[in-house]
């Protein structure tokens, strides 16, 4: 094989692993953390669609304690409770319940959990 041709190819094959290696690195894609909404617990949306849903009905928070899960709302005489309590398997369950409620809104507490069950998205 002569000199030159030797040369020839041997820039041919440079220029081939420059054009490879550029390839290359233009393929490599960094991904970039998204800044989005933090991710909240069961518990945490269901205890905050609790207390939002008693606010959609009419009722005033009169009371939230996050560590027992209760959240009491109130309008006039009667009182609306609810407890959200979350099992040892992570499974997360809100009961609503009414106090001295004296028949002035027989439809409240249904409009509270339908309030709720919207604010969880069923």
């Amino acid at each position: 094989m002569s000199r030159h041709r030797g040369e020839s190819l041997l820039r041919h094959f440079r220029a081939l692993t420059l054009f490879v290696a550029a390839a290359s690195l233009a393929a490599c894609v960094a991904y970039v953390p998204v800044e989005g909404q933090p991710v909240v617990s069961g518990f945490d949306r269901s205890f905050q669609a609790a207390s939002g849903a008693m606010l959609d009905a009419g009722l005033t928070i009169t009371r939230q304690d996050r560590g027992t899960g209760t959240v009491v709302g109130s309008r006039g005489a009667t009182d609306v409770v609810a407890q959200v309590r979350q099992d040892a398997g992570g499974t997360v369950s809100v009961e609503f319940t009414t106090r001295r409620a004296n028949n002035e809104d027989p439809g409240l507490i249904s409009r509270v959990t339908a309030a709720y069950q919207q604010r969880m998205g069923r």
